[in-house]
């Protein structure tokens, strides 16, 4: 339990020092096509076109936060496998955390007191979910599940690339929480993955989970740079925190059989709501500050020069 719940953490910093630096990097590569005075980084509902975001997964800093995410990724993947998965990803999630608290130094983010108290209730929740972890499940599922996981993996990703594309700015809460679910399903994919324990390379290549962690990996990184191209840092992270807690949370509960410490089962539930609730209040409070930024000053201020 202990050196899964460490894994977790380190996951959590990885990912949410990734998420600031990817943000610094595509901003940056934002502020250099408005520039050009270009629109060929645009749909014409006002979303970033491939190319654009492409060239944002050029800088040095986001490059920098995409190797972090992979780390991020892998360090996962361990927790998933050693904790119950309302704890494993809930403490993932943190890096909401991580990421509020570098966004203030690297992106000049102001933080409110409603903010602050999100965040604050989040860590709480957190302390609750450790207190009350009992055993994780087995992970053995019928190969139906394998498959359906794959289907709504595809379903997701390719929905919500269609979304960015339709509603453009306006997509920015959306694709993050889209995301999430991307690595919820990724995080389901990991803990029911067949041939790793012991390792059957051909039992490996031929699970339909492997493919869905594959899709919903990469998937979910494209459309939360997109979120994170087109809305609040905090706002887009925290929509992604709902998205890789509650969804592999609740099938690790209902189907996987994880469970909490006898008599520990209402301040899972307690701390599992809690840890949702402060991450909507996060994305709440971030979409409306940075309008309320943009609104009273000539460009928002989460749009400062990047350092470097």
């Amino acid at each position: 339990m202990l050196i899964g719940l460490i894994t977790a953490v380190l996951a959590s910093i990885c990912y949410g020092t990734g998420s600031v630096l990817q943000a610094v990097g595509s901003r940056k590569s934002a502020r250099r096509e408005a520039a050009k005075a270009s629109t060929a980084g645009v749909t014409q509902h006002g979303g970033p076109s491939l190319s654009s975001t492409a060239k944002a997964a050029m800088t040095w800093e986001f490059i920098v936060g995409t190797i972090l995410d992979f780390v991020g990724f892998g360090l996962g993947a361990l927790a998933a496998r050693m904790l119950p998965l309302f704890l494993s990803q809930t403490v993932i999630s943190a890096n909401l955390v991580v990421t509020a608290v570098l966004s203030v130094k690297m992106l000049g983010i102001t933080l409110s007191r409603r903010e602050w108290t999100s965040i604050a209730v989040v860590c709480g929740s957190l302390v609750m979910l450790a207190t009350a972890a009992g055993h994780e499940g087995s992970g053995q599922t019928d190969m139906a599940t394998h498959w359906w996981l794959l289907a709504i993996s595809v379903l997701l990703m390719v929905g919500g690339t269609v979304a960015v594309r339709l509603m453009g700015a306006g997509a920015a809460i959306l694709a993050g929480l889209l995301s999430g679910l991307g690595f919820g399903a990724l995080g389901v994919g990991v803990r029911i993955l067949d041939g790793v324990d012991p390792f059957d390379l051909v039992t490996f290549l031929s699970d339909p989970a492997l493919y869905a962690i594959l899709v919903a990996g990469i998937g979910g990184m494209y459309l939360h740079t997109v979120a994170l191209q087109i809305g609040s840092v905090n706002g887009a992270t925290a929509a992604l925190v709902v998205g890789e807690t509650v969804l592999p949370g609740t099938i690790g509960v209902v189907w996987l059989g994880d469970a909490s410490r006898p008599g520990f089962g209402w301040v899972a539930v307690v701390g599992f709501l809690l840890a949702v609730a402060g991450a909507v209040a996060v994305a709440w409070f971030g979409k409306h500050g940075e309008e309320s930024d943009t609104a009273t000053t000539e460009r928002p201020l989460h749009l400062v020069d990047a350092p470097g």
